[in-house]
């Protein structure tokens, strides 16, 4: 049996980058403290490469309390100084100050809809979009929705390009290349959730 044919992105060399196409990359996402975590990644992200972000998850994670929204919404001058001396992090002041008040965001969005997921999965009716073709894209119709709700709403680092990388990562999209295994096992698993959008 051959090996498994995965998108073309994939760092075959990288047993971590592997791992993370194969059994996270494009999944639905529907936990709301999973989303909350990928989301304040994404947001580190930015300009960087996704491999640096799993080596540094694990770090991510003791800094910024378990990603848990509640307390990072309430860090203070002191902690973001801490943050700053943290090597295991991407350490932008710029960044931390992002999530900080993007946390109370979510806070608001978890408020009003029940959770971030709810938030998140509204804008697709709670079906994942297949892409319409297999040209590789940097935004869609959705990302360019959802960013400018998040921006309305005051989210720093929320630009579509940002907001689509995000979307791919958390299965609202299911973006993986239609020749990649994970594409078929994913439109299996999603069944009837799933939609086409131009």
């Amino acid at each position: 049996m051959g090996q498994k044919k995965r998108c073309s992105w994939v760092k075959e060399d990288s047993a971590l980058y592997c791992v993370y196409h194969d059994v996270e990359w494009g999944t639905p996402i529907r936990d709301d403290q999973a989303m909350y975590a990928l989301f304040l990644l994404e947001l580190f992200q930015a300009g960087l490469s996704w491999i640096t972000l799993l080596k540094k998850r694990e770090a991510f994670s003791a800094a910024f309390d378990d990603f848990d929204a509640k307390k990072i919404a309430a860090y203070d001058e002191e902690k973001i100084a801490l943050l700053m001396q943290d090597a295991g992090i991407i350490r932008s002041r710029g960044k931390i100050e992002a999530a900080i008040s993007n946390a109370n965001i979510v806070l608001s969005l978890r408020e009003e809809f029940g959770s971030f997921c709810n938030y998140l999965w509204h804008f697709s009716g709670g079906k994942v979009v297949l892409s319409p073709d297999e040209q590789p894209r940097t935004t869609s119709p959705l990302s360019d929705r959802i960013s400018a709700d998040m921006k309305r709403r005051g989210m720093r680092y929320a630009g579509s390009v940002t907001i689509h990388s995000f979307l791919q990562a958390a299965g609202l999209v299911n973006e993986h290349e239609t020749d990649c295994f994970r594409y078929d096992e994913l439109k299996r698993e999603t069944g009837q959730e799933q939609i086409i959008r131009e």
